[in-house]
């Protein structure tokens, strides 16, 4: 299986390449809204669009063959989105040019890339650090997307492609917890507590409220102040939270790769919808709503990826209330549980034992022949055991 990682790197642009690569972003994203209003909405094979409209958008907008045929690919791959989500494609606000092969290059020995404009092929350096050097290093990238920014700039995103390692086989699991508490608290003992990114986030929340709250009362310039103080606002949270889960992650994956273990998550989705059916503050909503906890898995199943790591996902239910050593259900309060099992009796931490909880099932789930897990149900003269996992076999 082939994984793709996609390098972003800054481009070091003159004034007259800027005047190109904005010639370029332009007609693209009017070719885009152009075909987009001018094709049946249920065309989606991007041979189809071609046949419809590439030579209207090589004369009317000027792009070369190659960028036509990129702007049909576009459209499609953005219908497809569009009907599996039950909505149609509106428009392209512009800012980005998709590259392949043909007209996209990297160059290992100056650091730069060549690009197609609508006035021809240019060359640019790339303005990069040594992680971005790391991955680009010996690769052929075959596909780019290049990129302005709100400051002005100009990125290229590069499609890297990487075999990785066949994953190890091991019969040993890291369970990972996730919570808003604790950001996430391994069956090992680490965990990453969440009281610093909540108070972060509620930070910005109300320095939005209270930026909102003057832009709608003052005066003309203040509400232009307003309006560029929340510009320059803006992804400071978000970026807050994407660092917290990329450092996260990768504290989980090297641990993984110590031990020789694969790593467990629980699958939590949907689990917004099913929160907010309960009567909750508007603070606590927005909290959830914010819960990042898919970037974090998503972030984990990369980097186990490239280190050659297995990932299972086991369903959450019961997880939390469930002893870790006897599988009775127990007491949960808080982060603190309790179990009820007269001849087990532990005690702990709440996020601990979730945690192994989920390492046992990932290893029922790993080992689906292997034997399952079962718990003896309170009330029953005889003992009915209480399936958490079930194997295949």
């Amino acid at each position: 299986m082939t994984q793709v990682l996609t390098i972003s790197c800054k481009l070091k642009v003159s004034a007259s390449q800027a005047v190109k690569l904005e010639a370029t972003l332009s007609a693209f994203a009017q070719a885009l809204n152009w075909v987009n209003q001018n094709t049946p909405e249920k065309v989606v094979n991007p041979v189809k669009l071609q046949s419809l409209c590439y030579r209207a958008i090589r004369t009317r907008f000027g792009l070369s063959s190659n960028l036509a045929q990129q702007v049909c690919r576009r459209l499609a791959a953005a219908r497809k989105v569009a009907q599996q989500k039950n909505r149609p494609v509106k428009a392209f606000k512009g800012g980005f040019v998709t590259y392949d092969a043909r007209i996209f290059s990297f160059r290992e020995k100056d650091w730069t890339v060549s690009l197609t404009t609508v006035e021809g092929r240019e060359r640019f350096e790339l303005d990069v650090g040594s992680y971005q050097r790391g991955m680009l290093a010996g690769s052929h990238p075959k596909a780019a997307t290049l990129i302005k920014r709100k400051d002005g700039s100009y990125y290229i995103q590069i499609c890297v492609e990487h075999d990785p390692p066949e994953p190890q086989d091991t019969t040993e699991a890291i369970g990972v917890d996730l919570g808003r508490r604790d950001i996430a608290h391994t069956s090992e003992g680490e965990n990453w507590n969440g009281q610093q990114l909540n108070q972060v986030r509620d930070h910005y929340s109300r320095l939005r409220a209270v930026l909102q709250r003057k832009a709608s009362r003052g005066t003309r310039s203040t509400r232009r102040r307003c309006r560029q103080l929340l510009q320059r606002l803006s992804g400071r949270e978000r970026r807050f939270q994407t660092w917290v889960n990329h450092r996260i992650s990768k504290s989980i994956v090297a641990r993984a790769q110590a031990t020789h273990s694969f790593i467990a998550l629980e699958d939590l989705t949907g689990i917004r919808e099913r929160v907010n059916q309960q009567p909750r503050s508007k603070t606590e909503r927005r909290r959830s709503n914010s819960w990042a906890f898919y970037q974090l898995r998503q972030f984990v199943h990369y980097k186990a990826a490239r280190a050659g790591i297995q990932v299972v996902v086991v369903p959450p239910a019961y997880s939390s209330q469930t002893c870790h050593r006897c599988l009775w259900l127990g007491q949960r309060e808080g982060k603190h549980f309790r179990c009820v099992n007269p001849a087990c009796g532990w005690e702990g931490d709440a996020d601990l034992n979730g945690a192994n909880v989920i390492a046992l099932l990932g290893v029922a789930v790993n080992r689906p022949r292997g034997p399952w897990l079962a718990c003896q149900l309170q009330g029953y003269g005889k003992p009915a055991p209480y399936r958490l996992a079930v194997g295949a076999g």
